[in-house]
């Protein structure tokens, strides 16, 4: 009898195993399906064929799998993905921060520069930087992601190290420029790469761990620029040009490394130096069935298909993604100058070089763990301009207490104090990227509006580095009134993007659904609109 019992129960726990299991699959290959309507999946079917999308024969309607697999393919590309592109961009931030700690060992002083010269090669920077936003994209989606970004990392590095021997006011300012060009679009052209292997719902957990190398680089930056302006010989006394020749070194590496390291695609992970790839073959085809089913128009163009001049116009003229291009602008713009010179601002008020670089780490800390929060927050609520709305708020209140601060000179570790909390504010990169992402609704308008929200990024930095300025140092009480009031401006347009896109969204529902049945099928396959133009699309705020 006790054996009788014991085999009903392994049978009760298996069929309670096996149904949890059907439930499962269910809810992973059934739940909001849009390819479960035919007439829907046969349109994508073409849609796929026509663009010859790489990932097209593993399209399957019908393919089912478990929350078990799902999470393998996403430690997998957490992994594979997400850490090799923070790798990527802290070689980029190493060769792009690195200048901080050049000036802290007194670089303009050797080289003759002034602050006003130091302003001038960081706008030369930042402007080409911001040029090569868009032609980097076009360039990437021409040649692939896996070409182009390892190419402009040898590129830039090799510039990066020769810095080594610059000696003049010309050559600093010309290896400024030709390191903003090739850095220029490598954050966007990632975006879109990151995007062929995650869902929308992934993406902004992984773009935060992404800028995580912001504030880490610096980090880093300043604890192994510390050491290595140490490094000084009889022929070369100034320990900044082996910190250019050893860091340019060390990126030129990982640009190498990322021609092995970055697949085409999803589905071209097996090369002769990689003969099992990434994926079984089911695994494949449930990352790519995952990815087009959360956006069936991710497969609407090819990794090696470029974005025509008619696309790329109606892409950046798209007025829906303009209020998010202003949030970017706007909030980088209220804290940059204080970043910018946060190491000369501590030199002067009389700290040692290596004691400025290590006293940067702090902020850094604290900015990663508060991006990470701001990131968590964003998701727990389900609500991007809520989350935002925190960062002007908190930086408005420590300018204000900055500027009347009246004893910067005399209490130099509560004037830290107040630049650390200041620059400990999350950052708000990873949402607004994410945001014009979910906004885009096609691989076209992603794309550029990737590039575009970077940009204005870019242009956040060109302004802010005009802001203070030389007759106003050390504590440029002058310019941080004026960013105080560029804080406001920020915290205004959150809350006039936030109800821009409510009332977007009521405008297509009411339109949606004053259309019968029929009508709506027949608008699904005949529209004329495109991206987020669709009266059925939904924005997110």
């Amino acid at each position: 009898m006790s054996d009788n019992w014991l085999e009903k129960q392994k049978e009760k726990v298996v069929s309670v195993n096996v149904l949890n299991e059907e439930v499962e699959v269910e809810s992973l290959s059934s739940k909001e399906n849009v390819f479960q309507d035919k007439a829907v999946c046969d349109y994508y079917r073409n849609l796929y064929e026509r663009s010859n999308y790489e990932c097209r024969h593993h399209f399957d309607a019908d393919l089912t799998w478990t929350l078990k697999e799902e999470k393998e393919i996403l430690r997998i590309n957490d992994w594979r993905v997400t850490f090799w592109a923070f790798i990527m961009f802290t070689g980029l931030n190493l060769d792009r921060f690195n200048i901080r700690q050049a000036v802290s060992d007194d670089m303009l002083q050797e080289l003759n520069l002034t602050t006003n010269d130091y302003n001038l090669g960081n706008t030369i920077n930042l402007l080409c930087f911001l040029s090569a936003e868009l032609p980097s994209q076009l360039i990437s989606k021409k040649l692939g992601a896996d070409i182009w970004i390892p190419t402009q990392i040898c590129i830039w590095s090799i510039v990066s190290l020769t810095q080594f021997w610059i000696k003049s006011k010309t050559g600093f300012l010309v290896t400024r420029a030709l390191i903003g060009t090739f850095e220029g679009g490598f954050i966007c052209d990632m975006m879109l790469f990151m995007s062929y292997f995650y869902t929308g719902a992934e993406m902004p957990w992984r773009v935060s761990l992404f800028y995580i190398s912001n504030s880490s680089t610096t980090v880093i930056a300043a604890l192994l620029g510390s050491a290595l302006l140490l490094i000084k010989t009889d022929s070369v006394p100034q320990g900044w040009r082996f910190m250019f020749l050893i860091e340019g070194a060390i990126t030129l590496v990982i640009g190498i490394a990322s021609y092995f390291m970055m697949p085409a695609s999803a589905v071209e992970t097996k090369k002769w130096y990689r003969k099992n790839g990434w994926y079984t073959e089911r695994q494949e085809k449930i990352l790519v069935n995952k990815v087009l089913r959360d956006d069936p128009n991710k497969g609407d163009m090819n990794n090696r298909q470029p974005v025509s001049l008619k696309e790329l116009v109606k892409a950046i003229f798209d007025y829906d993604l303009v209020p998010i291009y202003l949030v970017r602008l706007l909030t980088d713009l209220s804290s940059s100058p204080v970043s910018t010179y946060l190491t000369l601002t501590l030199r002067h008020l009389g700290f040692s070089p290596i004691v400025t670089n290590l006293l940067t780490i702090p902020q850094n800390v604290l900015s990663i763990i508060t991006m990470m929060a701001i990131g968590w927050f964003s998701e727990r609520i389900n609500d991007r301009t809520l989350a935002l709305s925190i960062i002007p708020i908190w930086t408005v209140i420590c300018l204000i207490v900055l500027r009347f601060w009246s004893k910067a000179q005399i209490d130099i570790w509560g004037t830290y104090a107040l630049l650390l909390i200041l620059l400990g504010a999350p950052t708000d990169g990873p949402l607004s990227i994410t945001w014009s992402s979910s906004n885009s609704n096609s691989v076209r308008n992603r794309a550029v509006s990737s590039a575009v929200v970077n940009m204005f990024a870019q242009s956040a930095l060109i302004i802010g580095s005009n802001i203070y300025r030389d007759d106003d140092k050390p504590l440029y009480k002058r310019g941080n009134v004026d960013l105080i009031g560029i804080a406001f401006g920020s915290l205004a347009v959150i809350i006039f993007a936030r109800f821009y896109y409510i009332w977007r969204n009521k405008s297509n529902k009411k339109r949606w659904n004053a259309l019968t049945f029929e009508e709506q099928e027949s608008y699904l396959h005949t529209t004329t609109d495109e991206t987020n133009k669709k009266i059925n699309f939904k924005f997110v705020y």
